[in-house]
């Protein structure tokens, strides 16, 4: 990885959605669901950013596509911020950057067959004429494993697997650069999930892509990824490379998660670390450090001062007053 170079960098990103009361609609105040954080994805790298549900890392994600735009902070791709575009400007740039969604049904026109799906992007952005967008629609269905003959099919017609390959195809069809996947295994089950995540990896040596794969699911990402972000309340509390976060979890917020996971021997015994109550309201976080009302090491300092994001060891990151 050290030869590598980041193809994106994300610094001080927030994402702060306004909380309005009263007839006049007021804002009193901000659900902060992204809340300052920073991190690079290197080129042709699987980089996972993982957490319970409502950490912000969906959020995070398409504030990076700009689905929603962010609140403050910069967002660069191959050096360039896609945040000084204007959004008809960004619309042009949006082909090498691509996101793929946990529900394909849901993101897929159920009116349009499967070759007008992925025969859409490709006459949208002018990038070629129809008879060579007709020929790389059947190119791009067979490398995602969808014979010509499907393509006349809608999407109703697939299983959940083969819809998913059909999102993969429409996502890639414009060779992306970058491309964000969103839960886009979760709600598959486990023996396509693993087809599924195969076919990624597959397309990702060929293809030569760069992927930010987004999951509450520890054993998909230990699969997928090469480093790991954990975030927890909008913030980024560790980030290493997975063998390192995996062997060695510094934040007791990702001892938690991994203890969690269930061991594929029954005769190993894991402690289980039980976290008590609820993630607080991302409307009013706790002062100091976001995770310490529910922490079993937390101290006096954790509920006073937000603890740095320091470099504990090569490479590995953690925002944790224990290591300071």
């Amino acid at each position: 990885m050290a030869d590598q170079q980041a193809v994106l960098e994300v610094k001080n990103l927030k994402k702060y959605f306004p909380v309005k009361e009263g007839i006049l609609k007021r804002t009193k105040n901000h659900v902060k669901a992204v809340n300052d954080i920073s991190f690079e994805v290197q080129e042709q790298e699987t980089f996972a950013l993982v957490g319970e549900s409502g950490c912000g890392k969906s959020t995070t994600g398409r504030s990076i596509l700009r689905i929603i735009e962010p609140s403050e902070g910069e967002v660069f791709f191959k050096g360039v911020n896609l945040l000084d575009y204007s959004k008809r400007e960004f619309r042009k740039m949006r082909k090498d950057l691509q996101l793929i969604f946990q529900d394909p049904y849901s993101s897929l026109n159920p009116r349009m067959t499967v070759k007008k799906l992925l025969l859409e992007p490709l006459l949208t952005h002018g990038t070629t004429n129809k008879k060579e967008a007709e020929q790389k629609v059947v190119e791009i269905a067979e490398r995602v494993g969808l014979s010509k003959e499907q393509i006349n099919r809608h999407p109703h017609e697939f299983s959940g697997g083969q819809r998913q390959r059909i999102s993969i195809a429409r996502a890639l069809i414009l060779n992306p650069q970058l491309v964000i996947l969103d839960e886009a295994v979760s709600a598959l089950d486990v023996s396509i999930q693993a087809q599924i995540l195969n076919l990624l990896i597959e397309l990702q040596k060929d293809l030569k892509l760069t992927y930010i794969f987004i999951s509450h699911d520890l054993n998909v990402v230990k699969h997928i990824s090469d480093r790991v972000g954990v975030m927890y309340l909008g913030q980024m509390m560790e980030l290493s490379n997975t063998e390192d976060l995996y062997s060695n979890p510094l934040h007791p917020y990702t001892q938690s998660l991994l203890s969690a996971i269930p061991s594929h021997d029954p005769s190993v015994k894991k402690e289980r670390i039980i976290l008590k109550g609820d993630v607080p309201d991302p409307a009013n976080p706790p002062s100091g450090c976001p995770f310490h009302l529910r922490c079993p090491k937390a101290y006096e300092k954790c509920a006073m001062e937000k603890p740095a994001f320091i470099e504990k060891e090569q490479n590995h990151w953690v925002a944790c007053h224990l290591y300071e």
